[in-house]
């Protein structure tokens, strides 16, 4: 299944959560953040969303950070999924 974005929206997958600490401690399950990193994987067209004009500042593949506590949780092919407004994306990571 396919999904395609309307508006300013942006479907994210998010990064797995780190398994340990950089020191190397191991993290019990309950313990794990949910990490605010995630990979852009579908963008909507943009255009005039609430009556201003939007351009998208992200492409499908792009590595992300954003808001902790925006979007809605979806579940498609068994994949979880993220579907965010373009203004809750903080940063494009650049490696």
């Amino acid at each position: 299944m396919k999904l395609v974005p309307l508006g300013d929206k942006v479907v994210i997958k998010q990064m797995e959560a780190e398994e340990k600490t950089k020191s190397g401690i191991v993290l019990p399950t309950q313990s794990k953040e949910k990490p605010q990193e995630a990979e852009v994987i579908a963008v909507g067209p943009g255009g005039l969303v609430d009556g201003k004009e939007v351009k998208m500042q992200v492409k499908a593949g792009d590595k992300i950070i954003y808001s902790k506590y925006s979007g809605t949780e979806i579940k498609i092919d068994g994949e979880e999924l993220i579907i965010v407004r373009q203004n809750d994306i903080l940063a494009i990571v650049e490696e």
